[in-house]
């Protein structure tokens, strides 16, 4: 077993240690990150081995690793690893692009997050995996792992980014004004944005909720191709029919749709029945898909027979929107910090008062499978 017992790092920026076998995705990496002033990065390790005598040193806030290494897989270091300490470790590997069963067993293990190898192809795919690989390490910093940090990492500097407009228009006074009124009685829509510690916390959700439960969409942040495996991963635990979205999929219930890494995901009403419309489009709140995005056609389209749940995750994707689905009469959550892996989005929520009522995790099922009722019953009442 290795032995990486350390003295634990000190300092304003968060240090991040990178553990990959080619040695071109280090410097590819440690360029990207040395480039945010907020993250400082350690000497690369080539595998495990050589990242023990790394952390033997010094503890880093964050550990950036690969899944196919030789002399020893990332799956075994992180199990060892999470054995001894207790520090954030992100998946990086082109394992993430197939959608992997190692890399679901890897989140399994007690990975905070992951991503895909960076995009140097073109300046547009280098910048966005910049993007993804900035935050994911600044994200994984502010995890609590067994109720505690090792270290306060510093605040997260909120940089420029799209809203929901560059997507969808947002909702007129006007129009929501009129929603409550002219928005006939339909199934009721379960809305669900979720980013770091989403993975475990969709995973306790779903499996707690009934075959019969109201039609479900999720925004989950994560990378393209990944989607279709998680979701395959969670239909065969759970007893809802759990499918990556397509376009045009109907929404009914016991089915439960997860949009797909790299595309937005919007409800669409027809008559009495919902549809999702899978579409490209810029990042918004600096994430493809958007839960703002989701939850703004929420509003639009069907207001107060929806339900909005902002759980886990780093940064403010989906505040906005839940309270534009507040706004337009719909039920809205945010799960409390206490169950919280990151409690960014939520709290950016109850910041706003987007919430309707603030929940721990364990509670979310329970919610849900209740929701149908409560929507007669507002229904009946009007």
């Amino acid at each position: 077993m290795l032995d990486v017992a350390a003295t634990p790092m000190t300092g304003d920026r968060i240090k991040v240690l990178i553990v990959d076998d080619s040695a071109s995705v280090r410097t590819v990496l440690s360029d990207i990150l040395s480039s945010d002033a907020a993250i400082e990065v350690m000497q690369p390790a080539s595998d495990p081995y050589v990242a023990a005598e790394r952390i033997r040193k010094q503890i880093p806030d964050v550990i950036i690793l690969d899944i196919e290494m030789p002399r020893m897989d990332g799956l075994t270091f992180l199990k060892k690893l999470r054995a001894q300490l207790p520090v954030p470790v992100i998946i990086c590997s082109s394992i993430a692009e197939t959608g992997s069963e190692t890399l679901m067993k890897a989140l399994e293990a007690g990975a905070t997050d992951y991503i895909t190898k960076p995009r140097v192809d073109t300046a547009q795919s280098l910048q966005e995996s910049r993007m993804h690989i900035c935050d994911a390490a600044k994200a994984a910093a502010h995890v609590q792992l067994n109720g505690q940090r090792k270290v306060a990492p510093p605040p997260i500097k909120v940089e420029s980014k799209l809203t929901a407009d560059a997507v969808i228009a947002p909702l007129t006074p006007t129009r929501l004004a009129s929603l409550g009124a002219r928005t006939p009685k339909t199934e009721p829509v379960i809305c669900i944005g979720a980013s770091t510690g989403g993975t475990e916390a969709l995973r306790e959700v779903l499996v707690g909720l009934p075959a019969d439960a109201p039609g479900i969409v999720i925004v989950q942040h994560m990378p393209e191709k990944f989607t279709e495996a998680f979701a395959r991963r969670l239909d065969a635990m759970c007893g809802m029919t759990i499918s990556e979205a397509r376009n045009g999929d109907t929404i009914a219930p016991g089915k439960v749709l997860i949009a797909p890494g790299n595309l937005h995901m919007m409800l669409r009403r027809n008559a009495n029945r919902y549809s999702v419309d899978i579409v490209e489009g810029p990042l918004v709140s600096r994430h493809r898909p958007s839960v703002d995005v989701l939850f703004r056609s929420a509003a639009h389209c069907a207001a107060g027979n929806a339900v909005g749940f902002l759980l886990t995750g780093m940064g403010d994707d989906g505040a906005q929107g839940l309270l534009e689905m507040r706004q337009a009469g719909a039920m809205t959550y945010a799960q409390d910090e206490a169950s919280s892996v990151v409690f960014g989005m939520p709290g950016a929520a109850v910041e706003k008062d987007a919430a309707t009522r603030v929940v721990p995790l364990g509670r979310v099922a329970a919610e849900i499978a209740g929701f149908r009722r409560t929507i007669d019953e507002r229904q009946t009442d009007k």
